[in-house]
């Protein structure tokens, strides 16, 4: 029997950073998700394909291998064979793949991968729909959210320290935007499932909220 580990929630909450951490304590295998959807989202820019033109991106779909490796513990992405670890992380991936991701052909072709991974490894798997929609029968659900004030903070912080360009205002309406857009879309919009424990990160530290979620699977896996 395996176990997965679902943490959903709006952009920005740290959801990576936290099922990282997670799965290293438990020795679980991490599913960036995210990471699946920005690879997506990069090849749709670079063939300067309109991320709003659902047909289009639907007919690439195909033509996109999307990768996840591990090197020494180090999380890599691959885009058809090539390492596209850092280019994905720039904010205009993240808005492109916010809009590709309410496309059908889009999702269909991720979440098989993401429950192959599940049926067969201990998983910690985040993103906007995963106690939903791609693992509903996950171990335990976890839905992370802080304040869209805080998460433009921390947005702003981490792209600071990578180097990277970025406005704080700015930064905060795109959150509030994705939120709106997530939270909307047809398919498997953002929303709390029903069995999911709420945890508001806005005034916890990385550790304390690591140690809030370790301890409902504990508590779920001796239930």
């Amino acid at each position: 029997m395996s176990y997965a580990i679902a943490i959903d929630g709006p952009s920005g909450a740290g959801k990576s950073t936290i099922a990282k951490r997670v799965a290293k304590e438990l020795s679980f295998i991490y599913v960036d998700t995210g990471a699946m959807y920005r690879a997506m989202a990069l090849y749709v820019l670079e063939q300067n394909i309109d991320p709003q033109d659902q047909a289009k991106v639907a007919a690439a779909c195909p033509d996109i291998d999307v990768t996840i490796l591990y090197e020494d513990g180090v999380q890599q992405v691959l885009l058809n064979g090539k390492n596209v670890s850092t280019e994905i992380r720039q904010e205009i991936v993240g808005n492109t793949a916010s809009k590709i991701s309410v496309i059908k052909e889009v999702r269909e072709k991720l979440v098989a991968l993401q429950r192959q991974l599940a049926a067969k490894e201990n998983v910690v798997m985040d993103g906007r729909d995963i106690g939903t929609q791609v693992l509903p029968d996950a171990t335990v659900k976890i839905y992370l959210t802080a304040s869209a004030k805080e998460r433009a903070k921390r947005r702003y912080l981490e792209l600071q320290e990578k180097g990277m360009p970025g406005e704080l205002d700015q930064i905060e309406a795109d959150i509030i935007e994705r939120d709106n857009r997530d939270m909307n879309r047809e398919i498997s919009p953002l929303r709390q499932a029903e069995d999911a424990v709420l945890v508001d990160a806005s005034f916890m530290g990385i550790e304390e909220v690591t140690a809030a979620v370790i301890a409902e699977f504990e508590k779920k896996k001796q239930a």
